[in-house]
């Protein structure tokens, strides 16, 4: 069928569709949700059998959805409607959720149903549940719905519902005299992504993102600011104290979200640094079997300057371990983005930052390149992008969850021709013509997509939690073959002849010299993407790569 994806964002969940109903056969094309002439003109270009919303803010127009049938995704069970659908099933415990496929009609969320799924939920932001349990359900959901509309059936008519309205920062507000730790966790878990916590630090109204509890940190007054470290500051609760890892401030127009000591880095260099042993820890290395695994869940995937310095010293001391694998599992959520786009956009000079985090990131790969003496496998839990996907090259295997989205290219972070030794570690995997055709789509890429086109090699596990116990699984069997000294032997062979041939500081200053051209040359386009990005400036157009019906239009086709 002729698809037509109408959308606020190109986010995870619709880039998980995109990819599932296109590898399902159906001609796709996409437009965001700007304007109601814009989303009537697509139709009547595209001229699609079937609308899908997965993600929008705002109403579809009348005449659209009295004319063609519209289907969209809420983010909860039958019944339930209202916006704050995830928040508020967080903030009351609820032990399942789900999601429905609806028909759009004149009220919100209230139209029959073709198809909905249900899931247990866990303990986890609202951000990391939309990416793993709702996504997951909504591919099944929407591929049902898909299904029983080609085969001619009818949606079956909508439950008793109840509405609930938008939630507000007074429904959230934390109690810091009363409010427990898991009740802190769950209010900001419930606002995590977006809107956050409206509370004060120092007292400045931000809003918060990104808590982590934290048990023993002796005797403090709830709500008092314990100590910093890695980016986030400890307040005390009622019961023990959380990590606040993200704020954004409100205080001043064109504020965004930022590591909470770089938001407030003159207030926070006044508070003590936490040991290592006492904070939750960002990066950590777990050793068993043969196997060390290092984690680095950063937050969003981005990776500041000084995250990659941090996970540079981390991967030299997990290098230095008797283990003769090593395992790189970033996040459940991510696992990597590549550059910190925040942390440049609030730099005094964002181009001078660009350099410094390209450079870091740079050091970064080599560390894994030249690391000859172990096998090193790059295990994707989560999604990966940008210079985190040309990271995970420096690996000797790639294996992703089944489900993860990648999307290896630069381009659309205004034309970054992009470094990370990719124009070494690409070549190794697509011959010239795979390469050249992936790094100008800039498209998203499905696990089974990658392995198939033997970008990665591996893909399985339904969550991350599987897919990790299988990771291990394999590792192990990697740690104990008999092969492993030959393979470990190929494999500084290898390593060695490349560098004759091509040093691999040959390849760093050649991406480099059109780095800088980014950074600093006469065309800002990346500087305008990446603060356009940062700021969440809306969409004025839909880019001509996903908007196909416009580019066939331009073309006369």
């Amino acid at each position: 069928m002729r698809i037509l994806l109408l959308t606020r964002s190109f986010n995870s969940l619709t880039q998980r569709l995109f990819l599932e109903l296109k590898a399902q056969g159906h001609e796709l094309s996409l437009e965001f949700d700007i304007a109601d002439a814009v989303t009537i003109e697509a139709v009547a270009l595209f001229r699609p059998d079937l609308l899908i919303a997965p993600f929008l803010q705002r109403a579809i127009p009348e005449s659209v959805w009295s004319a063609l049938p519209c289907l969209v995704l809420h983010p909860g069970p039958p019944g339930d409607r209202g916006p704050s659908a995830l928040d508020w099933a967080i903030s009351e415990g609820a032990p399942d959720w789900g999601v429905t496929v609806l028909q759009a009609v004149a009220d919100y969320d209230a139209g029959p149903v073709w198809a909905d799924e249900c899931f247990m939920m866990r303990e986890a932001t609202k951000s990391s549940l939309y990416r793993h349990e709702v996504t997951d359900a909504a591919a099944c959901a929407v591929g049902r719905a898909v299904q029983r509309f080609a085969a001619g059936e009818h949606p079956r008519p909508p439950p008793p519902g109840r509405w609930r309205p938008l939630m507000t920062q007074a429904q959230r507000r934390i109690d810091w005299r009363h409010d427990t730790t898991a009740v802190v966790l769950r209010k900001i878990r419930a606002a995590d992504g977006s809107p956050g916590v409206l509370d004060n630090l120092f007292d400045t109204p931000c809003q918060m993102f990104d808590a982590h509890a934290q048990s023993s940190t002796g005797s403090h007054e709830p709500g008092t600011l314990i100590g910093r470290r890695d980016g986030a500051v400890l307040r005390a609760t009622s019961d023990g104290a959380v990590w606040i890892g993200h704020v954004r401030r409100v205080d001043a127009p064109g504020q965004f979200k930022l590591p909470t000591t770089l938001a407030f880095r003159t207030q926070c260099e006044a508070l003590p640094e936490v040991t290592p042993g006492v904070a939750w820890p960002q990066i950590r290395y777990v050793a068993a079997d043969g196997v060390g695994t290092l984690h680095f869940p950063f937050y969003n995937g981005a990776i500041s300057t000084e995250q990659c310095q941090r996970l540079n010293d981390a991967l030299r001391q997990a290098l230095a371990q008797p283990e003769s694998v090593l395992v790189l599992a970033g996040g459940s959520d991510f696992w990597c983005n590549g550059i910190h786009l925040n942390v440049i956009e609030a730099a005094d000079s964002p181009a001078d930052e660009s350099w410094r985090n390209i450079n870091a990131i740079d050091d970064l790969c080599l560390t894994l390149i030249e690391a000859t003496h172990k096998w090193i496998v790059a295990a994707m839990q989560g999604n990966a992008g940008a210079g985190g996907m040309f990271m995970a090259l420096a690996a000797d295997e790639i294996w992703a969850r089944d489900g993860v989205v990648l999307n290896p290219h630069y381009k659309n972070m205004g034309n970054l021709y992009g470094s990370e030794y990719w124009t070494y570690l690409l070549p190794r995997r697509l011959d010239a013509a795979a390469a050249t055709e992936l790094m100008g789509q800039r498209l998203p890429v499905a696990a089974a997509q990658a392995v198939a086109m033997g970008l990665i090699d591996a893909s399985f596990g339904s969550s991350p939690g599987s897919f990790m116990r299988e990771v291990q699984a394999r590792a192990h069997r990697v740690a104990v073959d008999t092969t492993l000294g030959d393979r470990l032997d190929a494999k500084r062979r290898r390593r060695q002849h490349d560098e004759a041939t091509k040093p691999l500081a040959a390849y760093r200053t050649e991406e480099l010299q059109r780095m800088r051209r980014n950074f600093y040359g006469f065309d800002s386009s990346y500087h305008i993407a990446r603060s356009n990005f940062v700021n969440r400036v809306p969409h004025s157009w839909t880019p001509r790569h996903l908007a196909l019906h416009r580019d066939a239009a331009r073309k006369g086709t």
